[in-house]
């Protein structure tokens, strides 16, 4: 069974490359995308994802924000994708405390470029594991 995701960053290039990240598994299908908090909260509601990966700094409302809200209209399992949310910070320390399924840090800051070469494994691990998938 496939897996639906929802991608929530307000960068556009970060999204083409998760996006990418994403599509290289067959048991994960895109189902949307989101710029920031407000619209990632509305189209979890509306597309009713299996998985969300979630980025932290946004603007109109943060993903902590968002996760807040996410909890009370989805049950899908969020994955935080942030350069805020390096081991062991306050934002990831909070992510996990309000029920994300894991943190990944982004590897050189809010443009991460080298996001797939560097990341990329870990995000469709981290996936897998939400999902219950074989890792």
């Amino acid at each position: 069974m496939t897996q639906r995701v929802l991608i929530v960053d307000d960068s556009l290039l970060m999204r083409t490359v998760i996006r990418s990240i994403v599509s290289a598994d067959d048991s994960f299908e895109i189902v949307g995308e989101a710029v920031d908090g407000i619209e990632g909260v509305e189209k979890a509601t509306a597309l009713r994802p299996d998985i969300i990966l979630l980025d932290i700094e946004m603007p109109r409302l943060d993903g902590i924000g968002a996760l807040k809200q996410l909890r009370l209209v989805s049950v899908a399992r969020v994955i935080v994708v942030s350069s805020a949310a390096q081991l062991g910070s306050p934002q990831a320390l909070e992510a996990r405390r309000l029920g994300a399924s894991d943190v990944i840090a982004k590897p050189s800051g809010a443009l991460s470029l080298d996001l797939q070469d560097r990341r990329g494994h870990a995000i469709v691990l981290a996936m897998r594991k939400a999902c219950g998938l074989d890792a």
